[in-house]
């Protein structure tokens, strides 16, 4: 299985495209191509859980793209994958490469990847860092490798190489699941290769050159398993993960990498098993990467998994027989719930998208501000006014670099980084789709004549199919985030599975007040670890923060304001200097309670202070050597304020509306 990263439908040269790709050129001529091949979504995370399992990503527990620092979601640990399904069936099973469906290398409790049934891996949690070039973010089996030399897509063909060598059990059947970093950014390519398509400063000439260069390392694999004299009893599939953020790269299709128009999910897809399928074929069947775990049981003669419900279909009659029809067993549908449009359906000729009638809540203004300084930046070095939508894409994918530039768009992404707050909003059905466009690509490719008027009924009838489909995988799809519901947990999780799940993704405290959602949002640890001093505990949650504020990614409440926020810092500050009121010195998070009173005082939960009493309190022992300031008293007395309770219906609201604490001129 080999996976490229963001490679537009029209990069390789058999698909027509501008790169020298001789090696895929190859597979392609020997095996069967497809010219209507899609994603299983059009971003990384959720391309990839469908390709694995052959599930919607929805089901599998993945909304959109995973920030392993900052979301709960992965791929569950029930779901079926493809190497679980060969390895029971006695192959040797390798991943290699890009991963990105959640890991526990950034210390947050998630599966590692030898527990979705690979017996050997090389991988990063995402893309190659600090480039493809000399990375140095690769673990092998649970443990970091350190500082590499060479390129991603050479090190992890040199892996799958060295792995046939001197691991692999002799006549044993494998699988190696390969998926390459290249052409996302950081890009990187030696000069050598990059000079054959234009500037060595040009992006699209290194973009180019990354391509080249991993077709390279193709062509290394192929003839390893040609010496191996394996090459012809290897099934080799070859796709993207989603269509290219270079929008010129996915030829005239509408679009591209986010978007469910055709640019953001179509995608190259080649077949090649010369002893097993007829090569030389070119396939117009409408597919995709959802297909691949049933398509490949098919081809092995392995049975599909049970008690599971696949969204993709089996394509080995398309591709063993003569069968002029293939019979899906659903038809191609997408649900990309931070997408607009949202939602989208490929049936025949026909692709049918919907859009959702209201945003989920972000700070608008704070956006609008950031994008308004890059629009600055990124006017000026392209000489010229950029539209909206050009503007936007090149905030996400300008290869500018500077630490100004690179300190707005940290904040412009995390200012539109998905909120797990929002799922209870997704699988409610926010906002409606009500509004929909149907388009004929056998004649419109590029999506720009909507035919919903004139052909009412066969947008009727996709808009029912699509809406119905939509509902069942909303369903089945779980809930990550402060309350968790059971009901919304897949049927095919086991209790004890079940149980452990909850422990992981509810809010673990019954607190419900301002101060809590500020605790929950922002993942302060409230619990002493073994042996921990209360001073050690606030001296972590100190250095929290400052991560969250350097990334400006402070969020709080409705109700909370900045004073609320640095009066919880001045409570945690433990030293003796002026402004530290080293409060939990005494006090007991999460109770806020004193911990040397016998019997407990009362918490401070729930008091009801007024600024003339927090001033009497400070003359009390053991305040009164603290060197507060009439300001400080100030910040302290918001902070008690937010302490008090909430009903449950109101907490909810204050996760989902929470805004972004603008921090950036608080940083030294």
């Amino acid at each position: 299985m080999l996976l490229a990263d963001d490679l537009g439908s029209k990069d390789i040269g058999c698909y027509g495209g501008p790169v020298k790709t001789p090696a895929l050129d190859r597979l392609a001529a020997n095996g069967v191509r497809f010219t209507n091949f899609y994603s299983g979504a059009p971003v990384c995370s959720t391309a990839r859980a469908t390709l694995l399992t052959g599930r919607h990503h929805l089901r599998t527990g993945i909304y959109t793209v995973i920030q392993d620092h900052m979301h709960h979601m992965h791929l569950l640990e029930n779901e079926v994958t493809i190497a679980e399904i060969l390895q029971a069936n006695g192959y040797e099973t390798v991943h290699l490469g890009k991963w990105h469906v959640g890991t526990p290398f950034r210390g947050w409790k998630k599966p590692w990847i030898d527990e979705h049934g690979f017996d050997h891996w090389f991988a990063t949690d995402l893309n190659a860092a600090p480039s493809h070039r000399n990375p140095k973010n690769f673990w092998r089996n649970r443990e970091r490798v350190g500082e590499l030399e060479g390129y991603a897509c050479h090190l992890v063909v040199d892996e799958a190489i060295q792995w046939l060598d001197t691991k692999r059990v002799s006549e044993t059947p494998f699988f190696l699941n390969i998926w390459f970093h290249e052409p996302h950014a950081p890009l990187a390519a030696p000069d050598e290769i990059v000079s054959r398509y234009g500037d060595l400063s040009d992006p699209a000439a290194i973009y180019s050159g990354t391509i080249d260069n991993t077709d390279r390392a193709i062509a290394r694999l192929l003839e390893k398993l040609e010496r191996m004299g394996s090459l012809d009893d290897t099934i080799i599939i070859y796709t993207s993960d989603h269509g290219s953020y270079r929008h010129e790269r996915n030829g005239d299709l509408r679009s591209g990498k986010g978007s469910l128009f055709e640019g953001g999910i179509r995608t190259p897809g080649i077949i090649c098993w010369p002893n097993g399928i007829k090569g030389g074929r070119i396939e117009k069947t409408p597919a995709g990467a959802i297909d691949i775990l049933p398509t490949i049981c098919g081809l092995v003669g392995i049975e599909q998994p049970k008690k599971v419900h696949l969204d993709g279909t089996d394509l080995s009659p398309l591709l063993k027989t003569d069968v002029k029809q293939l019979e899906r067993r659903q038809a191609l549908t997408w649900h990309s719930p931070t997408s607009q449009p949202v939602l989208a359906i490929r049936d025949g000729n026909y692709s049918l998208v919907g859009w959702r009638n209201k945003e989920y809540p972000k700070d608008q203004t704070a956006i609008q501000d950031v994008m308004n300084q890059m629009k600055l930046i990124l006017e000026k070095h392209h000489g010229r006014e950029l539209t909206r939508d050009e503007l936007w894409h090149k905030c996400y994918n300008s290869p500018l670099n500077s630490p100004d530039w690179n300190q707005l768009r940290s904040k412009f992404v995390t200012l539109n980084t998905f909120q797990e707050a929002w799922i209870p909003m997704i699988k409610s059905g926010f906002g409606g789709i009500t509004r929909f466009e149907l388009y004929d690509l056998s004649v419109d490719p590029g999506q720009t004549k909507n035919l919903a008027k004139q052909l009412p009924e066969i947008a009727k009838r996709l808009e029912q199919t699509a809406l119905a489909i939509h509902a069942d995988v909303l369903a089945e799809a779980p809930t990550w985030g402060p309350q968790v519901n059971p009901e919304n947990l897949p049927p095919t999780a086991k209790k004890a599975r079940t149980e452990k799940q909850m422990k992981i993704h509810r809010l673990e405290t019954t607190k419900r007040s301002r101060f809590d959602a500020f605790a929950y949002l922002n993942r302060i640890p409230l619990e002493r670890e073994i042996d921990e001093t209360p001073d050690d505990l606030s001296g972590r949650i100190l250095g929290r923060l400052a991560n969250q504020e350097g990334r400006v990614l402070v969020k709080l409440p409705p109700g909370m304001k900045r004073d609320a926020y640095q009066g919880f810092k001045i409570a945690l500050d433990s030293g003796q200097a002026l402004h530290a009121g080293s409060c939990f010195s005494c006090h007991q998070l999460p109770d806020c309670s004193l911990t040397t009173s016998k019997p407990v005082t009362p918490s401070l939960r729930n008091a009801s202070y007024s600024m003339k009493q927090l001033r009497q309190t400070m003359k009390t022992d053991p305040h009164h050597n603290l060197q507060l300031d009439e300001g400080d008293l100030t910040r302290l007395l918001a902070l008690l304020q937010i302490l008090k309770d909430v009903p449950d219906a109101g907490f909810r609201n204050l996760i989902l509306n929470a805004n972004v604490l603008d921090t950036s001129g608080d940083l030294e």
